[in-house]
């Protein structure tokens, strides 16, 4: 937890540099990847998933002009050829795509996406090739960590697409540029005007005292900010979520504040009496028992809480992702992308260590493992029925710490929601359009409509049967001639109408972390007290 406050102090500092090094080294450098946009960009022949829960259909012929779908026309039957007198006649010069056995869905959306930083040594390029590779087209950025200039002026570049990223929403961690932190409620509505004026889309808080953060969330309404809290245990005591919600919070992150609002029989999580926040192994370990102290699902306490969040249009972002290290620790450490897409300063950064946040396998074992496998069994069960009657759930990776490595650490937040309950129809539709929704961005991307920006993403395989096929690495099968084989992976990436070869974009990352390794002089990441 000292990185963890070191960091914060950073971001509310609103400093440039890190042990002398400047936040210029991160930033992305000028686009030169993409196809687009066209006059007419025309998809032809796909199988299309459109994101707002309908049954996949196809083939389908979707004309693109500029940056607007124009057209979606169904164009034949399943295992039919095609009569090309039936499809949208292309205009001179018009890119066509030939995408007959595969799937178009919408571009996808990363609810807490932090664009890396110098502690992590990763740079925005290789974070936003990784995201865009993963067909992730639209991130919201729940800390700007490298600072909120900065973070905007890479925003303001996205939008105009000079370089390679998706798009960005900016929610700057509450009170920061402010070297004493917000102490006041007329200190934390004259810094949320001062962000609104700057052109920050929301606020991040980790909690704060009650009259400071509804101070602060009433300026948010003021100037139309959305809002996401990570309940901090140093704050949670003060505010749970169904308090912060009541308050105007519009999203949670994590899990955070929920078992509290949860509570029968207590105020306070059972801390035991040598607990210290500042050990990371106690702050994680203790948290894996914390669900099991709430009440039960669908009892009554359960259910008033639910539908009070359903009913105030509260969204929640669970990220299961970033904490299924907790259950697994061997799993998460031995992932396959890891040597080929993991950069060695990320991966030194995960290391066991009682400094880095996140990185608290002080003694990680079997009993700790248990109770978060139990944990997460209470903590699905509420996230499905929250959406089942109703309730927005979107998803988020918080990549960057804890094993899980940008772009592929989403993908595994699609399988987990998968685990939770959801069809994978609705997986999909909360990695899009309930994105969206929550961010306020539904009637311009989310679902696959005419009249919506060309934000679209072209797979190969089916991802209804498999989500692995998502993953940058692919899925393995094997063939009519016993062979395993490599399948999957997104092809094209299209954002704003211009087309992105995904796996060039990954094939750049895997160039970045050779030369890393080569720079580090290793030829494998050491797993810990191993090498």
């Amino acid at each position: 937890m000292l990185f963890l406050f070191r960091l914060m102090l950073m971001y509310l500092m609103g400093l440039a540099t890190v042990a002398g090094q400047s936040q210029e080294v991160l930033r992305a450098p000028q686009r030169n990847e993409g196809e687009g946009p066209f006059a007419q960009l025309i998809i032809r022949g796909a199988t299309l998933i459109n994101g707002a829960g309908s049954p996949a259909i196809g083939p389908v012929d979707v004309v693109v002009e500029q940056n607007r779908i124009t057209e979606i026309r169904v164009v034949g039957y399943p295992g039919v050829p095609i009569e090309a007198d039936k499809r949208p006649k292309a205009q001179t010069g018009a890119r066509e795509i030939n995408a007959e056995g595969m799937y178009l869905l919408p571009g996808l959306i990363d609810m807490h996406g932090h664009i890396g930083g110098l502690e992590q040594g990763t740079t925005a390029e290789y974070v936003f090739k990784l995201w865009m590779g993963h067909g992730i087209t639209t991130i919201r950025e729940p800390l700007c960590g490298n600072g909120l200039e900065w973070t905007l002026d890479h925003k303001q570049k996205s939008e105009e697409n000079a370089i390679t990223a998706p798009r960005i929403e900016a929610y700057s961690i509450f009170g920061q540029g402010l070297s004493h932190g917000v102490n006041t409620p007329e200190e934390a509505r004259a810094w949320v005007q001062s962000i609104a004026e700057k052109g920050a889309d929301g606020i991040k808080f980790f909690g704060a005292r009650p009259d400071i953060m509804e101070a602060a969330l009433d300026a948010a309404k003021q100037y139309d900010l959305r809002s996401a809290c990570h309940h901090a245990q140093l704050n949670v005591a003060w505010l749970n979520v169904l308090q912060t919600a009541r308050m105007g919070l519009t999203t949670m992150e994590h899990w955070y504040g929920l078992p509290e609002a949860l509570f029968t029989d207590r105020t306070l999580q059972n801390y035991p009496p040598d607990y210290n926040y500042q050990n990371e192994q106690d702050r994680f370990g203790e948290a894996g028992k914390l669900w099991q102290q709430a009440a039960p699902p669908y009892s009554a306490h359960w259910n008033e809480v639910m539908d009070t969040l359903i009913a105030m249009d509260f969204t929640i972002d669970p990220t299961f992702n970033i904490y299924e290290a907790n259950r697994d620790l061997m799993r998460a450490r031995t992932a396959e992308w890891h040597q080929e897409y993991t950069l060695p300063s990320l991966w030194d950064f995960f290391t066991p260590s009682r400094i880095s946040h996140g990185s608290h396998w002080h003694n990680w074992g079997t009993e700790e493992e248990v109770n978060w496998k139990k944990n997460y069994i209470l903590w699905m069960t509420f996230v499905n029925e929250y959406k089942n009657r109703g309730g927005r759930v979107t998803t988020g990776s918080d990549s960057g710490y804890i094993y899980q490595t940008y772009g592929f650490a989403y993908i595994r937040e699609l399988e987990l929601l998968r685990e939770a309950g959801f069809h994978p129809l609705e997986v999909i539709r909360a990695a899009t359009l309930k994105g969206a929704e929550a961010l306020g961005r539904e009637k311009e991307i989310g679902s696959i409509e005419v009249g919506k920006l060309a934000d679209m993403i072209l797979v190969s395989e089916n991802p209804l049967a498999n989500l692995k096929v998502l993953y940058g690495t692919g899925t393995i099968r094997l063939n009519k001639e016993n062979k395993v084989e490599r399948v999957g992976g997104v092809q094209y990436t299209i954002k704003d109408g211009i087309v992105f070869d995904a796996r060039q974009l990954l094939s750049d990352v895997k160039a970045m972390v050779a030369s890393a390794k080569q720079k580090a002089g290793i030829e494998r990441l050491p797993q810990p007290g191993m090498e």
